[in-house]
């Protein structure tokens, strides 16, 4: 056989995605306020594109007109299909507001229709209650670290003395609240003996948040498992060994652990939950308001109105008089080609908008359906959802439903909340007969801690009973869990708190 270079034809079939596409994948995951940026860029690199007039807001009544008269708004507007068959958990119409559709649009053909754009938007987010607090009631952790020590180190403390040194000790901790200064040399400075300084970092080591005063990795993560109730001999040589840990060497760790996979695995989940620079919550700038990109109001006849934030949506049209100018004015051949190009781009770019605006409808006109108990009781009713199921239900990829939840919020009248808030897992019920949302479940551990006596703090044990007489069938690792991603501290840490709450 002949060795030599060669040339050979082959034919294939391949999928490729067009830059169009690509583009308009894109647009799906960007939020309202990250489309108006990218809506921006586009008028500077396209002549024919122009921004509607902005009319009135429209009427509260194309809102919530009867569900006959709605019904004629949609199929006139050509989005009919967005809504389907789809009912809340009651039988109550879904109504998706047919103006929140850019219908403002100029496709070429010189027609624009225009039904008003619509007035700033004032959000007030209810927040609190059993739902807890919406995106825009979480509190941001004001002042500094040394501060947030200092407002608890004198109701910690009944020795004079020691709180000196305590607060000593807290003017040296770092933005992450590590001590790096060994605790030797500050006994030199002070002029005390190493008990009295151990007894003073003692004293810091038992303020809020739990981990600060720590003088190694090792002593921050030990601290806070100690205080979660957690630091048994397995999880202390686990600590003991993080440098293995960080090396990957998970075998080696297993075997000095002494414990199976499972459990290793448990123990690892644990350990991450953990914060590593418990300091850094502190000193930050505080979180912005979120300006949502759905609206949700209950509908007259009990349904859901359903529109987006027109407030964050810039119109877009084609400047048919600009395009006739030029193409009056276009002599050569690649003139008129690069006309035509730019002619082809906005009207593309509005299309894709327009069908951008119709998915986010339709997904989320089916998140109201499935979560209708969360609109009308709260989040104890928050059902288990997955992207797949909602993806199955409105036969769209389930990729496509994760873009179109990623960076958006909706607001609704008990708060605003992000588009990924009503995905969650499920546990099982006590009954064996379906199973309950983790948020529901975490409600429903707030609602029991929130009532507990301060006399008889509740320890995870109990709340798993109280729980099971509730319908949740939870483990007590599961429970500290959740617990723990509410914000909730231990029993220990709650009677330590409320002690001093009470003593003020």
């Amino acid at each position: 056989m002949a060795l030599g270079p060669r040339l050979d034809l082959r034919q294939s079939q391949s999928l490729v995605m067009t830059p169009q596409l690509q583009q308009a994948i894109k647009l799906l995951a960007l939020s309202n306020l990250e489309i108006e940026t990218f809506i921006g860029e586009a008028l500077d690199g396209n002549p024919l594109l122009d921004v509607g007039a902005q009319g009135p807001a429209p009427a509260t009544e194309a809102v919530e007109a009867p569900a006959q008269a709605r019904s004629t708004a949609l199929e006139s507007s050509g989005v009919d299909r967005l809504i389907g068959e789809g009912r809340g958990a009651d039988d109550r119409p879904l109504d998706i507001d047919a103006s929140s559709l850019d219908r403002d649009r100029d496709t070429g053909d010189g027609a624009v229709r225009d039904d008003g754009w619509g007035a700033d938007l004032r959000l007030a987010a209810a927040g609190g209650g059993e739902d807890g607090p919406g995106i825009d009631d979480r509190p941001a952790l004001d002042g500094t670290l040394s501060e947030h020590l200092e407002a608890q180190v004198g109701a910690a403390s009944r020795d004079p003395f020691t709180e000196g040194v305590a607060r000593y000790i807290i003017g040296q901790l770092d933005e992450a609240g590590y001590l790096p200064v060994p605790l030797a040399e500050l006994a030199g400075d002070l002029g005390v003996g190493p008990g009295e300084m151990e007894e003073a970092l003692a004293l810091v080591q038992s303020l809020d948040p739990t981990g600060v005063g720590a003088r190694s990795l090792s002593e921050c993560i030990a601290l806070q498992a100690r205080e979660a109730d957690r630091y048994d001999p397995l999880m202390a040589k686990l600590i003991d060994n993080l440098d293995l840990l960080a090396r990957g060497d998970l075998a080696r760790l297993k075997r000095i652990c002494g414990v199976d996979d499972e459990d290793f695995a448990d123990m690892l989940a644990e350990l991450r939950g953990y914060d590593p620079k418990p300091g850094l919550r502190f000193g930050g700038e505080p979180s912005g308001a979120v300006t949502p990109d759905i609206l949700v109001t209950p509908g007259a006849d009990g349904g859901w109105s359903i529109a987006l934030n027109q407030a964050t949506l810039p119109r877009l049209i084609v400047n048919r008089g600009y395009y006739v100018e030029l193409k009056g004015e276009c002599d050569d051949k690649a003139s008129r080609a690069w006309l035509s190009d730019k002619l082809a781009d906005a009207n593309w770019l509005i299309k894709a908008l327009d069908q951008r605006q119709k998915t986010i409808l339709k997904v989320a006109a089916e998140l109201v359906k499935q979560q209708d108990g969360f609109f009308r009781h709260g989040v104890a009713h928050l059902r288990p959802l997955t992207l797949r199921a909602v993806a199955e239900a409105i036969g769209m990829h389930e990729s496509t439903v994760s873009r179109v939840t990623s960076n958006k919020f909706l607001n609704c009248p008990r708060g605003t909340y992000e588009l990924k808030y009503f995905f969650s897992s499920g546990v099982a019920s006590a009954d064996g007969e379906g199973g309950a949302s983790a948020e529901a479940v975490k409600a429903a551990i707030r609602q029991l801690i929130d009532a507990e006596d301060p006399k008889a703090i509740l320890s995870d044990d109990a709340l798993v009973d109280l729980l099971k007489g509730k319908g949740f069938e939870l483990a007590r690792r599961t429970v500290a869990k959740y617990r723990e991603a509410i914000g909730l501290g231990s029993s220990v840490q709650r009677r330590r708190q409320k002690a001093i709450s009470a003593g003020r």
